[in-house]
């Protein structure tokens, strides 16, 4: 309690300060833009109840939130889509609550979106996604024994300096007078390095906080833009990726990955596409050459009898092919657009999907003679994450940066458990023009992404 009551004060009076050497300057000058500046404290809690946040006993995250805010002064068509939101640029600064821990600094940009808006209260949606960074983790203890993995001597939470750092919640503001502001925040943030460095257990939290914001030029009020209608309402995206991941902490290298994913996007309103795309992604990591107690190799004890992996089609000690390590699948594709920024959110299904015969982990449902063979919807020997699924999700965000062209960063998950993170170039060619769609529909797409200043 101290802690937060400490963080508290703090805020409240470095707001204050910076608003006391800006309030005098207060102006009409259309020349100005309105800002903010906010500080929230936290307090939060663990969502992973398992051995590795247990063994370090009651611990719980706190730090401070901060921002600087910018609202819509309906400028850009994306403003007026989305209702006229606010955008920032967080940091915050969290404590893990344990020495063993250490501390995390996350750099975000973030969105607000408008739920209610009333000249006495405001409730948003938060949405925000950046990258942060651990002062203590795997490599950075003297106690490195993987035998330890379980014990409070080694901090299996985070296996690498930077992770990918994400946070949703509702947030609340109560104005006060024109300029400050009083607000609290209810939400959820993820901390992990999408395996691309192990242990990867990461950080999954719900917290609450109590904040000020001081606002500035609050009086400039810029006259809205008018904007033209778009003429493409669908759009098919071609995108190659590509990245590292490592399988096991004894592991001496990264496994490469890379994907192809080819779809088609309807656009159903100026904000929101959804679609289908094919999806084929390669993973290096399926393979006989790691410390991974994942995919079979040899002969192993099951319901007390010893059972060769013959299901894998490779000997033992030869390592799998290239279709063997090659996934496919069907995917449902969301789009969330933000300007020259597209939110993305994929759920998919493999239709081909070699590597679920390669498991060697038992389960009761898939067993025989040999080693378990499993149908394309399979179920996992341990519960949500004990392996890799049948089906996957994709997050991420993908920018244009030139015409069409857009750069991607994707991560790949089974449920709460990511495969790994990948990076990549991709094509998006605009169809389907105004005049072949129904009257009173809007188009919102376009191919060139300065349209309205055309």
């Amino acid at each position: 309690m101290k802690r937060i009551l400490s963080l508290l004060l703090t805020s409240l009076l470095f707001v204050n300060s910076v608003f006391a050497q800006n309030v005098t300057v207060e102006k009409t000058d259309t020349t100005k833009f309105p800002f903010a500046i906010k500080a929230y404290p936290f307090r939060g809690m663990y969502l992973d109840k398992n051995t590795h946040f247990e063994k370090f006993g009651a611990i719980s995250p706190a730090g401070v939130h901060m921002g600087l805010e910018f609202p819509s002064q309906q400028q850009f068509p994306w403003q007026q889509y989305l209702g006229n939101p606010t955008v920032g640029v967080g940091v915050s600064w969290l404590d893990f609550g344990h020495d063993m821990l250490g501390m995390g600094f996350a750099l975000y940009p973030y969105i607000l979106l408008n739920a209610i808006d009333t000249p006495y209260f405001q409730m948003r949606f938060k949405v925000a996604g950046g990258a942060a960074i651990v002062t203590e983790h795997w490599y950075t203890q003297k106690d490195q024994n993987p035998d330890h993995y379980y014990e409070p001597t080694v901090n299996t939470i985070f296996g690498c300096y930077l992770n990918a750092y994400l946070n949703a919640g509702i947030n609340l503001n109560v104005p006060l007078t024109r300029y400050l502001s009083i607000g609290g925040e209810f939400g959820y943030f993820h901390m992990s390095n999408g395996r691309t460095c192990m242990p990867n257990i990461g950080v999954n939290s719900l917290y609450g906080s109590v904040g000020v914001t001081a606002t500035f030029n609050s009086k400039v009020d810029k006259k809205p833009l008018k904007f033209p209608d778009q003429p493409y309402g669908w759009a098919i995206n071609i995108t190659g990726a590509a990245g590292a991941q490592k399988s096991a902490i004894e592991d001496k290298s990264r496994f490469f990955i890379s994907s192809l994913h080819a779809g088609a996007v309807y656009h159903v309103t100026n904000w929101y596409g959804v679609g289908i795309g094919l999806d084929v992604f390669y993973n290096g990591g399926v393979t006989k050459n790691t410390a991974r107690s994942l995919y079979c190799d040899g002969v192993y004890d099951i319901d007390g009898k010893d059972v060769e992996c013959t299901t894998c089609g490779s000997e033992k000690g030869v390592d799998y092919t290239f279709a063997q390590k090659t996934r496919a699948g069907l995917a449902l594709n969301n789009e969330f657009k933000f300007g020259l920024v597209t939110a993305i959110v994929d759920w998919g299904m493999y239709f081909y999907n070699p590597s679920r015969n390669i498991y060697f982990d038992y389960h009761k449902d898939y067993h025989g003679s040999v080693a378990p063979k499993r149908p394309l919807v399979y179920k996992t020997p341990h519960g949500a994450g004990g392996e890799e699924a049948f089906h996957y999700i994709r997050l991420g965000a993908k920018c244009r940066i030139w015409d069409n062209l857009y750069a991607q960063m994707t991560m790949k998950c089974h449920l709460q458990i990511a495969e790994f993170i990948e990076f990549g170039l991709g094509y998006q060619i605009p169809f389907y023009k105004k005049g072949n769609r129904p009257e009173g529909k809007s188009n919102i797409y376009h191919h060139r992404k300065n349209w309205w200043k055309e």
